[in-house]
């Protein structure tokens, strides 16, 4: 049973934004380098390595159960709209998600937040930053991607970001992923100085949106016991949240249960550096 809600989208402020950039099929030669930790509740204590070259954490769940297949979904809103396709069906079948929220999103998007505040039982909300501006110093994009360019510039769209959350929802946001889900060695440190656990992924389920739904089902079917999906839930008007809801009914139909990233969520987390 879907969940039906009168709603009205701008399209024309929502259907396209810049703030979802197309990820792996432009990067080259993957170096994993990381260290290995697992975390419980605190910043993931990886480190960063001195040379150049942009960093991309992996993120896995660390569970122990043999009998169960676990995943977390995490879907990102950067900036447009709300797909409450997404959110509806995740509530008709009562999955849990991770939602990356930005200052951006959160003020063009009252409606799509009351609705993820009135199931605090199903949505945690992880900090997207305050602009959408990527973790990345010394250029002005990646991906299209608006750079934050310095660490002071950093800092700011980190706080500020999480102050967005803090006035709209009353939470304290612990988990960060920046824009792009790229970052720069030297932004690694500041992050988990401000207290915050950088939240990598495993399975790239829409490639910024950008895939069509078979596409993104499919991928999403492949989910491997302990996963942690990205997805985006800001492109109503795109064909990839259609994808993300069959790849749920799908996983859901193969057994798997869904969990959240909270801040006593086990996880095992590494740096791949992607040279771009």
């Amino acid at each position: 049973m879907q969940i039906k809600h009168d709603r009205l989208i701008n399209a024309a402020s929502h259907n396209e934004c810049d703030c979802c950039g197309r990820m792996p099929w432009t990067r080259r030669s993957v170096l994993k380098f990381g260290a290995t930790a697992l975390v419980l509740g605190s910043p993931l204590p990886v480190v960063a390595h001195e040379h150049g070259g942009l960093l991309e954490p992996s993120l896995k769940l660390s569970l122990a159960s043999e009998q169960d297949r676990v995943v977390a979904l995490t879907l990102d809103a950067c900036s447009g709209g709300c797909d409450f396709k997404i959110l509806d069906a995740l509530i008709a079948s009562s999955v849990p998600a991770t939602l990356f929220l930005t200052a951006r999103w959160i003020k063009s998007n009252p409606e799509g937040l009351r609705l993820i505040l009135d199931h605090p039982n199903l949505f945690a909300i992880g900090n997207h930053g305050a602009q959408h501006i990527a973790a990345v110093l010394g250029t002005s994009s990646v991906f299209g991607v608006r750079t934050a360019g310095d660490l002071d510039t950093i800092k700011a769209e980190i706080i500020d970001g999480a102050e967005a959350i803090h006035h709209a929802a009353g939470v304290e946001a612990k988990w960060y992923r920046g824009a792009t889900a790229l970052y720069s060695p030297q932004a690694v440190p500041l992050i988990q100085s401000l207290g915050f656990s950088i939240a990598g992924f495993s399975l790239n389920a829409d490639e910024g949106a950008s895939l069509p739904a078979s596409s993104v089902s499919e991928r999403m079917k492949r989910a491997r016991h302990g996963d942690v999906i990205i997805a985006h839930m800001n492109q109503p008007h795109r064909p990839s949240g259609a994808g993300v809801i069959t790849g749920v009914r799908a996983l859901l139909d193969q057994g798997v249960k869904f969990a959240k990233l909270e801040n006593t969520t086990p996880v095992l987390a590494s740096l791949d550096r992607r040279y771009l």
